[in-house]
């Protein structure tokens, strides 16, 4: 399946994030992400049920915590915990889904689309903003 260049463009022209899989631990990748988008501008949110803050800003435990909805939900997580958040987002009227490299698999693909989600993935958010 080859990714379609114009919808990974207007999903980073979107400004309000959740970063699903954020952590506090400055060498993993929910961190980098985190701290990548908040660089370029982005209102970037953190979610992690196991973390209370990042560099001093809130975690959240659930997409249902946040103060507004994001644009787009980016996830650092494995594929069958991907599955459990799908629904919470589509709950809150989250349109668009962004999956880092490894994050999706088929059935979370194939999930997402099935509830009307336009998706990303095996997209890295580092690489597309440098």
């Amino acid at each position: 399946m080859k990714n379609n260049e114009k919808l990974k463009q207007s999903m980073l022209d979107k400004k309000v994030w959740a970063v699903v899989g954020a952590t506090a631990k400055k060498e993993k990748y929910g961190y980098k992400v985190w701290k990548k988008l908040k660089e370029h501008g982005y209102e970037a949110y953190p979610i992690n049920p196991n973390c209370e803050e990042i560099e001093g800003e809130r975690c959240y435990g659930s997409l249902k915590d946040l103060p507004k909805k994001p644009d787009v939900v980016n996830f650092i997580i494995p594929p069958r915990s991907i599955l459990e958040v799908l629904p919470i987002a589509k709950e809150i009227g989250v349109e668009y889904l962004w999956c880092q490299p490894g994050a999706a698999n088929e059935d979370v693909v194939i999930e997402a689309e099935r509830l009307g989600f336009k998706i990303e993935y095996n997209i890295c958010v580092l690489v597309e903003l440098g």
